[in-house]
Order: structure tokens, then sequence, then C-alpha cells
């Protein structure tokens, strides 16, 4: 079976940010910081799942043209 490394770097990255870091979770709050943080991880979760579908759907159809 292919495998797709922006699919597999992709899967890591949202991996990591859905892991709570407590250390760099620690130091957002103790800057007070901490909903502007969550804030901006949430985002880059959203814009990560989104370019993954987009990867997911390309190989698909790359699959069914073959």
């Amino acid at each position: 079976m292919k495998t797709n490394p922006k699919i597999d770097a992709l899967q890591l990255m949202l991996t990591d940010l859905r892991t709570r870091n407590e250390p760099i979770r620690h130091k957002a709050a103790f800057r007070g910081c901490q909903p502007e943080f969550q804030a901006l991880v949430t985002k880059l979760i959203e814009q990560l799942e989104s370019e993954l579908m987009k990867e997911k759907s390309i190989m698909r159809n790359l699959k069914i043209n073959l």
C-alpha cells in the first residue's frame, strides 16, 4: 500500500497538538495567555484537519482513477 508522507505528517502534528503538553500550558498560564494559547491551538487543529481531509480526498481520487 502506498503511503503519503504529507498525510503522515499531518496526522502526527494533530496527535501532538491534541496531546496535553503540560510544560507549555503551564508557561502560557503563568504568562496569563492561556485563553489565547488555547484559541491558537484550536485554530491550528481546525486548519490541519481541513488539510488532512483534502489530502485524503486527493489520495482517494487517485486510487479511483487508477
